[in-house]
């Protein structure tokens, strides 16, 4: 599994059924590659080669890259994160960012199952099937019917009627897929990436996505999975009868 963003990229391998990290890419000092403090061995904060990231004492199941941060997810079902966080990204109530990555507090007793980082947010979904989001919230991709940064996760109250299995998070947007195929967006719109004509720019509340439907006769269209870029967004569908 590999995950990258912007300047830099990370590497997540099984080995012995242990996973291990390795980051490589720029750093600029934020700490979000998480090889201890300083730029780093190349001119600018770059490394080239991909290195271990041994502060990381966990194994892990899951890994995302945020604009200038990172986060896994470890095979107990832990969110540790690292990096930058002057947009509250690392969801600790503060903005005391840097290179060693530690869990979040308020997630501690919380088994989560998937996460997803966009350029300054976060969304993570835990075993009962709710999404929980934090971070920069300027363009409504948090999903709080606001435009506010959020410092610690939160549940997306206008999602707690679904059972959610699947997140995705763009530049500065969002998603989820419910155990029924039904597509949910939330954030930017001001490229059409959510897929619903006729929103406002900054559409703060999780909004269904629909589909036109083609006279094939292969029935509505489930969708299994979600990918969101800067400014646009794909997913999977299973079509079947409704």
């Amino acid at each position: 599994m590999i995950g990258s963003h912007n300047y830099y990229s990370i590497l997540f391998y099984l080995f012995l059924n242990v996973g291990e990290l390795y980051t490589w890419g720029r750093d600029e000092g934020d700490g979000r590659l998480g090889l201890g403090p300083g730029p780093g061995p190349n001119e600018g904060g770059g490394l080239s080669i991909p290195s271990k990231v041994r502060a990381m004492p966990l194994p892990m199941a899951a890994v995302s890259c945020g604009g200038f941060f990172t986060m896994v997810l470890t095979k107990e079902g832990q969110l540790w994160n690292w990096g930058a966080n002057s947009n509250y990204e690392l969801g600790r109530g503060n903005k005391v960012g840097g290179w060693k990555p530690q869990p979040i507090p308020s997630l501690e007793d919380v088994h989560i199952v998937q996460i997803a980082s966009g350029g300054y947010h976060s969304l993570a979904l835990t075993d009962k099937g709710k999404v929980l989001s934090w971070g920069h919230g300027g363009h409504g991709q948090l999903g709080h019917s606001s435009i506010h940064n959020q410092q610690i996760p939160t549940v997306i109250e206008a999602l707690a009627g679904e059972c959610i299995t699947h997140i995705a998070c763009g530049g500065s947007s969002s998603a989820a897929v419910t155990d029924e195929g039904k597509l949910y967006m939330w954030g930017n719109a001001k490229d059409s990436q959510l897929g619903v004509p006729g929103l406002p720019e900054v559409q703060p509340l999780p909004v269904e996505v629909g589909f036109l439907m083609d006279d094939d006769g292969l029935g509505c269209h489930n969708v299994l999975s979600v990918a969101i870029g800067a400014s646009h967004a794909m997913c999977l569908v299973l079509r079947s009868g409704c």
